[in-house]
């Protein structure tokens, strides 16, 4: 496959990923998430559309620098990327489509873990593509301490 075709892909992939959880929020959080008590440090709503965008723009250029390596070890850290990408696709609709924090710790928390294990094996083959990866790495912990405080509060 020529890397631009995989360039495509890469920073296609998180969109369709981050549109899918999209879809949840927008339908539950103009009726249940205004209803819960939540932490004093909630983001303000207009936040989150621009930075994950972002986070997944630079997610797929980390995928891109990854699948375009001659690295033996590829193949098992695109399938720690893609299973993460999993992971973050579920969220939403267990956070917001089920209505329940709880639910929503149950994916993030492994969803973190694998971020984590994302920027530290990344650096083996691209220490950019690892770089890439840490602003995703600290708002999913902002919103992992998020996710617990709602929980916690409600």
């Amino acid at each position: 496959m020529p890397n631009w075709l995989k360039l495509i892909i890469s920073l296609i992939l998180p969109q369709v990923a981050g549109g899918t959880g999209a879809y949840f929020t927008i339908t539950s959080i103009e009726s249940w998430y205004q209803t819960i008590n939540k932490p004093s440090f909630n983001p303000p709503g207009w936040l989150f559309g621009p930075v994950w965008t972002t986070l997944y723009l630079l997610m797929g250029i980390a995928c891109y620098l990854i699948w375009k390596s001659d690295h033996p070890q590829k193949k098992p850290l695109l399938i720690l990327y893609f299973t993460q990408l999993g992971l973050n696709a579920l969220w939403s609709p267990a956070f917001f489509g089920m209505e329940s924090p709880i639910l929503g710790l149950v994916v993030i928390i492994p969803l973190w873990i694998l971020i984590f294990l994302s920027v530290k094996k990344f650096k083996l083959i691209n220490a950019w593509a690892s770089w890439l990866m840490i602003p995703y790495l600290a708002w999913v912990s902002f919103a992992t301490v998020l996710n617990f405080s709602i929980w916690w509060l409600n």
